[in-house]
């Protein structure tokens, strides 16, 4: 990580600065003290108590010392949208778990990072900000260091993360926008499967938009302005319009294996720089073509 100094930190400490200005935790200012290259001004080495001038710049070694040895490294080619040195967006394909878990071990989305990060002999922690599930496509956030995740973190609690998807469903809505707004919880019977519940679940509201009708089908763009598990899919269900494809909540397709729900757009602030970000993924072949065998425009 590197910061140029400006007036507002000229005259100051390099421990206000990473207390102060980039709000470091003292664990994290710790770790850079005690690292060789840890914290460099100029290119040389010093110390917390180092007095900064403007135009001075600071280098953090962030970076993880090492990879999990439980993140087996899984070589397969992956779209990177954006990358700098705190984050990474990546356009995660269908059939690829986010992360480890029961059954998949080495073929996630995590595994295939490793395997990136490894080919450019760097180190890697899996740090996903948002998730995806198994078969939906589209952009998963990465972040490359603690404090990064930390920040970014806190945008998805604070909801400032602002999330697009491009959902296909079954039937005609009749109106061109509209809200669902019902609870959410884990059905009783499964540890997969949701249900909408007024009185017990949680709080899950979506808005959409229509793009799109076609042969009794409906291309929505789809705003989760809260974060539940399977949130889209349930509740398009729930009104009688499941995602296209989706097994679980629907009747599935042997078109498609899986739902046909793609994450297009995820806009959030960057990190470091505090610039507004907007990180778009261009839509799977498989949803493509889709569209275009059922005569949709839009692709």
């Amino acid at each position: 990580m590197k910061y140029t100094v400006d007036e507002q930190f000229a005259g100051k400490t390099v421990k206000e600065l990473l207390f102060t200005g980039l709000s470091l935790s003292r664990a994290q200012v710790v770790r850079l003290k005690a690292r060789e290259c840890g914290i460099m001004k100029n290119g040389k080495r010093v110390t917390v108590r180092e007095v900064l001038g403007v135009g001075d710049v600071l280098t953090l070694e962030l970076e993880d010392d090492e990879t999990p040895q439980d993140l087996l490294p899984y070589d397969y080619p992956l779209e990177i949208l954006c990358e700098d040195e705190d984050l990474v967006c990546v356009n995660k394909p269908r059939s690829m778990p986010t992360h480890p878990s029961h059954g998949h071990f080495n073929d996630t989305l995590a595994n295939a990072l490793a395997a990136y990060y490894l080919k450019q002999g760097r180190p890697f922690v899996f740090r996903a900000v948002n998730r995806l599930d198994r078969d939906t496509t589209g952009v998963v956030l990465i972040a490359k260091n603690k404090r990064a995740s930390a920040l970014l973190s806190a945008q998805i609690s604070a909801r400032t993360v602002g999330k697009e998807y491009v959902a296909l469903l079954d039937g005609t809505i009749l109106q061109d926008e509209g809200a669902i707004d019902k609870n959410i919880l884990r059905t009783e019977q499964s540890v997969i499967l949701r249900r909408t519940d007024e009185k017990l679940g949680e709080r899950a509201f979506t808005t959409y938009k229509v793009i799109e009708r076609k042969a009794n089908m409906t291309l929505v763009m789809a705003t989760p302005h809260t974060g539940r598990t399977h949130q889209l899919r349930v509740h398009f269900a729930s009104i009688g319009h499941p995602i296209f494809g989706d097994s679980l909540y629907g009747d599935g397709s042997p078109l498609i294996d899986g739902q046909a729900l793609h994450a297009q757009k995820l806009s959030f602030m960057h990190p470091q720089s505090g610039r507004k970000m907007t990180v778009v993924a261009p839509l799977p072949s498989e949803f493509s073509h889709i569209l275009k065998e059922f005569g949709f425009e839009t692709v």
